[in-house]
């Protein structure tokens, strides 16, 4: 991939409810670029998590458009006037929860490989290898025939990373993957996220860790009331902060 070209572009993104008197996005716009680990900060109910949602359309947004690699995915059709195979575009980006989303009924191992099965028609053989390889990544290849019950809060959440991984994506979206965790686990996530921006994944992270984002972010945004209201580089976002609702927030959580 190349490095630095614009995978995704947000445009003028709004997203409102209640006839537009709760507007969760106001006019954002923001650009994604191949191997940067963008984190996405601000207090609870900015719009963070809409914004992350809209990129792969889990919410659809009120107007404004979203570019994946060129193409708009808020049309129903292409430039082409083709129909627009919005599951072909979602397949560029993996999606990791704050709950972790694995089938109950499944092992570790069969979570993986569904999706690369049913979806990509990648052999059983193929998926199960490159399963295994993942999870030992993470230091999880000895779980993976067990079910989703028997795993910790943290060994769940990594599984749902590798899961992911598996279908070969662009962008990773993480969506507070570690606030439903005990705090013991939470550093377990977090490793496996700076294991994954050290081999140039791109990757967009709502999250309260502030830490996280300090360390191993490329930019910030700083998101409040369905606005970015600043974004740059954790040294001057945390070191020289210029918007006041963002001096106000960084002296309520460092």
């Amino acid at each position: 991939m190349e490095a630095g070209r614009a995978l995704i572009e947000v445009r003028n993104l709004k997203k409102y409810y209640n006839k537009g008197q709760i507007k969760a996005l106001d006019d954002v716009s923001v650009e994604i670029r191949a191997g940067e680990v963008i984190v996405v900060i601000g207090p609870s109910g900015s719009g963070k998590s809409t914004l992350l949602r809209s990129l792969n359309l889990l919410e659809v947004p009120t107007s404004g458009s979203i570019l994946v690699d060129g193409v708009d995915i808020t049309k129903k059709k292409d430039a082409n006037g083709k129909k627009l195979d919005l599951d072909l575009h979602r397949q560029k980006m993996g999606m990791v929860f704050q709950h972790f989303n694995l089938f109950p009924h499944m092992s570790v191992l069969e979570n993986m490989t569904l999706a690369p099965i049913q979806v990509r028609h990648i052999a059983r053989a193929e998926a199960e290898k490159k399963a295994h390889a993942l999870l030992a990544r993470v230091g999880l290849d000895d779980r993976a025939g067990a079910y989703p019950a028997q795993l910790s809060g943290g060994q769940k959440q990594r599984v749902a990373i590798v899961r992911a991984l598996m279908m070969e994506p662009e962008v990773m979206l993480f969506d507070e993957p570690t606030s439903a965790l005990d705090p013991e686990m939470v550093g377990e996530v977090l490793e496996v996220m700076r294991e994954l921006a050290h081999v140039g994944m791109t990757m967009v992270v709502v999250t309260h860790e502030m830490g996280f984002a300090r360390e191993v972010g490329s930019r910030i945004l700083f998101m409040a009331d369905g606005k970015l209201l600043e974004q740059g580089t954790p040294e001057a976002i945390f070191g020289h902060p210029q918007n006041p609702r963002l001096q106000d927030f960084l002296s309520k959580v460092l």
